[in-house]
């Protein structure tokens, strides 16, 4: 029962940062970018029967907006793979399920929430290419404008967010406010 009484709290926490935080981009921004991307990602591979792979947790929302607008055939898998584990900064990557799909010959596109310092996107497409994947594409749906190293950006990016923790769309706040249709910087 204490577990409960805690997610309760944590949860009343989440709304009161939800209240506080800033908005950085309005639903409207984020359906415009994900027509802009739709667009960009078919272009890229619709005639290469792809394996569209969503990162849950946080790609979960951003896919469910994105893959109706995919007009091309396509296969869905998944990967649970984390850095975070509900927590604000990242640690060790933990691979917790997936992909089911052979990816051996296909043109695979990794769809994740946020492009922050790219070690869980380049962990999953170094992981797809030594399983044999063609090609492998990175979209998020929001790149935190930062320095990485070469090679650690997204094929497409639908948003950039400030160098800030943001949530929202997917993103989450210790486990909360993914379900929120806007994105917000806490201050």
């Amino acid at each position: 029962m204490a577990v409960g009484n805690d997610r309760g709290a944590q949860a009343r926490q989440a709304w009161r940062v939800l209240e506080t935080a800033e908005r950085i981009h309005a639903r409207a921004d984020v359906e415009q970018a994900l027509d802009r991307m739709a667009l960009a990602i078919g272009a890229a591979v619709g005639q290469a029967n792809p394996i569209v792979m969503v990162v849950l947790n946080g790609a979960l929302v951003f896919a469910g907006h994105l893959l109706p607008r995919l007009h091309f055939p396509l296969e869905v898998d998944y990967v649970h793979a984390t850095r975070y584990r509900g927590a604000l900064t990242g640690g060790e990557l933990s691979w917790e399920a997936g992909p089911c799909l052979p990816v051996a010959g296909r043109t695979v596109v990794l769809l994740d929430d946020i492009l922050d310092e790219g070690v869980t996107l380049a962990a999953l497409a170094d992981t797809l290419r030594a399983r044999g994947a063609a090609a492998v594409l990175k979209a998020v749906l929001v790149t935190k404008r930062r320095a990485r190293p070469e090679g650690l950006e997204a094929d497409f990016s639908g948003l950039d967010v400030p160098d800030r923790y943001v949530f929202g769309y997917g993103m989450d706040y210790e486990g909360f406010l993914r379900n929120t249709d806007e994105i917000y910087a806490l201050p």
